[in-house]
């Protein structure tokens, strides 16, 4: 029998997303949902503290791939902007969630992005915005045409989840993100091969040049 591999896990793609948004609209049972499924024998969500962590990995299978998704939660952290600077730097995708019955949380994601693409130095990342409770019915704040909207303005995509979620829904919002960094990943190494090439080409017509003289 072939022994196994004890690096393989580590050999594995990983993709790191950080979850932002106000504190209240419940960004870290997205994690433990997702972590952990739907059981609440599995955790206790009254008492979430016990279970945060610095960050949470997971294997998962994204259209036949099977890599890993490393999550971060920046609840409690909003008094310490340069931790706050620094996991934005580390994370690959950013996933923001709001309450679509808290117009004020909705507000606040624009702020958030502000952020993120001022420490990125960039006006493009992955970027999941995220309505939370769109089994609300009239509590609902924040209507899906106004979501929409500012999705587009920001070129992101936007979803919508029940507050009472399951797995697979919170699922869905994650492979997207996924998706979308891995595209991400691969245009950005395209760009950087093309920046390479381009590079050793002009090195070879300034040596061909320099023998002419």
């Amino acid at each position: 029998m072939a022994a196994k591999n004890p690096n393989r896990q580590n050999s594995l793609p990983l993709h790191k997303v950080l979850i932002i948004g106000s504190s209240g609209v419940r960004k870290h049972d997205l994690i433990l949902h997702f972590m952990y499924g739907d059981s609440e024998a599995d955790y206790e969500l009254s008492d979430q503290d016990s279970y945060k962590q610095d960050s949470y990995v997971k294997k998962v299978v994204v259209d036949g791939e099977e890599v890993q998704i490393e999550i971060r939660d920046l609840s409690g952290m909003e008094d310490y902007q340069a931790v706050i600077d620094s996991y934005i730097q580390k994370a690959e995708g950013f996933l923001c969630a709001f309450s679509i019955t808290e117009q004020k949380t909705f507000a606040a994601t624009a702020w958030l992005r502000d952020q993120i693409m001022l420490v990125k130095e960039c006006d493009n990342v992955p970027f999941l915005l995220v309505g939370i409770q769109s089994d609300a019915g009239d509590k609902r704040e924040v209507s899906v045409d106004e979501a929409t909207c500012k999705a587009a303005k920001w070129n992101v995509e936007y979803m919508e989840i029940p507050g009472a979620q399951t797995q697979a829904e919170v699922q869905k919002v994650f492979f997207n993100l996924l998706r979308q960094i891995k595209a991400y990943k691969m245009e950005s190494k395209h760009d950087e091969d093309v920046k390479k090439k381009q590079k050793s080409l002009a090195k070879i017509i300034r040596e061909k040049l320099f023998k002419k003289r």
